[in-house]
C-alpha cells in the first residue's frame, strides 16, 4: 500500500471512529435523558389486598415529602388488561397528586401481571365491589387521611365510579375522565364515529350497522359464543371470554347511580373523543347531579379519549418519542394541573 493509500485509509478510520464516538455519546445521553424523564417524585410500595377470596396486587404511591397522613386517590381502570401503573402511563398523574398532598392506590386487574383470575369474568358490579375492598384496605393505613379519599376513573370506569360514590361514605370526591352513560349507546356512537373518521362508504356503514344490530339481538337473547360465531361468520371478532364479558355488561347504564352521587365531581372531556359521546355525557351529568352534587366540567379541545393530545396519539412515532423522552407531555395542556387544583380544593 502506498503512502497516499495509507493516509487515506487512516483518515477514513479516524472519521469512522469519530462518528462512532459521537453516536455512542448521543446514545448514552439519550438513555440518561430518558431515564431522568421517566423518574418521578414518588415513593412506591407494592401492596396486596383481597376482595373476598380474590387476591389483588397493587401499588401505593406516596409523596416523597412529609410523613402523612395523605389524602388518597384510587385509580379505577378503563377497559383492557391494565396493570397497576398502566405500564407507567399513570405515573405523571400519580406525581401530580403527590404534589397536591395525595397518595395514589391502584391495582392490577385480575389475570394481569401475575395477578390471579380473569378480568373478563367481571361485571361492573364486581368491579365496584373490588374498589370498595380497596377502600376498606386503606382504612388500615395510618398514612392515609380518611377524610380525603376519592376516586379517579376513565372510560369504562364511568359505570363503576357512580356506584361506589353513591353508596360508600368514605368517598369524598370523584374525577371522571371520558365516561359514558349507556353501554349500548356508547358502542353505537363509537362504531359510527370510527367509520366517519375512516371516511367509510355508506355501503360499508350500512353493513357494519347491520352486524352491530345482529350482535345486539344475540346479546339480548343470551346467545352463547358459538351461536354468535355462526351468525356473524368472519365478522365475529370477539373471543369467547370477550363475548361473555360484553354479554354480562351490555345492560350497564350509569344514570340511576349518578343520581345518587352527593360528592364533588370533576368531569373531564376531550374534543377528539371517538369512543364516547361527550355531549350526551355532559348533559346527563349536569341533569342528574344538578342540586345534588358540586359539578366541575373541564373541556380539552385537543384531547383524544385518553386525554393524550390527539396529534400525538395519531402518530406512533410521536407517541413513542414523547413517552420515552417527555411522558408528562403526552397529556393535553391543563389535564394534570386541573386535577391538582381540584384536589387542593378538597
Amino acid at each position: 500500500m502506498g503512502i497516499r493509500g495509507f493516509v487515506r485509509r487512516h483518515r477514513v478510520l479516524t472519521i469512522c471512529a469519530a462518528i462512532l464516538a459521537l453516536l455512542l455519546t448521543v446514545g448514552l445521553g439519550a438513555v440518561v435523558y430518558a431515564d431522568r424523564a421517566n423518574t418521578y417524585d414518588l415513593r412506591e410500595e407494592r401492596i396486596v389486598f383481597h376482595d373476598g377470596a380474590q387476591r389483588l396486587d397493587g401499588v401505593l404511591a406516596k409523596p416523597t415529602h412529609g410523613r402523612g397522613p395523605y389524602g388518597l386517590v384510587l385509580l379505577v381502570h378503563g377497559d383492557g388488561a391494565r396493570n397497576a401503573t398502566n405500564d407507567g402511563f399513570y405515573r405523571p398523574q400519580m406525581e401530580a397528586y403527590a404534589r397536591a398532598g395525595y397518595a395514589t392506590l391502584s391495582w392490577n386487574k385480575p389475570g394481569v401481571s401475575g395477578s390471579p383470575g380473569n378480568w373478563l369474568d367481571q361485571s361492573m358490579e364486581d368491579r365496584a365491589r373490588e374498589t370498595e375492598a380497596a377502600i376498606a384496605w386503606s382504612r388500615s393505613r395510618p398514612d392515609v387521611d380518611h377524610a380525603r379519599v376519592g376516586l379517579w376513573g376513565a372510560s369504562q370506569a364511568g359505570w363503576v365510579l357512580p356506584k361506589v360514590a353513591a353508596r360508600t361514605p368514605d368517598v369524598k370526591f370523584v374525577i371522571a375522565v371520558s365516561p359514558a352513560i349507556n353501554w349500548l349507546r356508547q358502542g353505537r356512537f363509537n362504531l359510527l364515529a370510527e367509520l366517519r373518521a375512516e371516511h367509510a362508504s355508506q355501503a360499508r356503514i350500512d353493513t357494519e350497522v347491520r352486524r352491530s344490530d345482529e350482535t345486539r339481538r344475540l346479546i339480548e337473547r343470551g346467545a352463547g359464543h358459538q351461536e354468535y360465531r355462526a351468525a356473524l361468520g368472519s365478522a365475529a371478532t370477539m373471543s369467547a371470554d370477550r363475548w361473555n364479558f360484553v354479554r354480562k355488561n351490555a345492560g350497564a347504564d350509569a344514570s340511576a347511580d349518578l343520581a345518587g352521587v352527593r360528592v364533588p365531581v370533576l368531569l373531564m372531556l376531550g374534543g377528539h373523543d371517538v369512543n364516547v359521546d361527550v355531549a350526551e355525557t355532559e348533559a346527563e351529568y349536569r341533569k342528574l347531579l344538578a342540586g345534588r352534587a358540586e359539578l366541575t366540567v373541564r373541556h380539552y379541545p385537543d384531547a383524544a379519549h385518553s386525554m393524550v393530545d390527539a396529534d400525538i396519539e395519531g402518530s406512533e412515532t410521536k407517541t413513542f418519542l414523547t413517552a420515552v423522552f417527555a411522558p408528562r407531555d403526552l397529556f393535553v395542556d391543563g389535564y394534570l394541573a386541573d386535577q391538582r387544583r381540584f384536589l387542593a380544593g378538597r
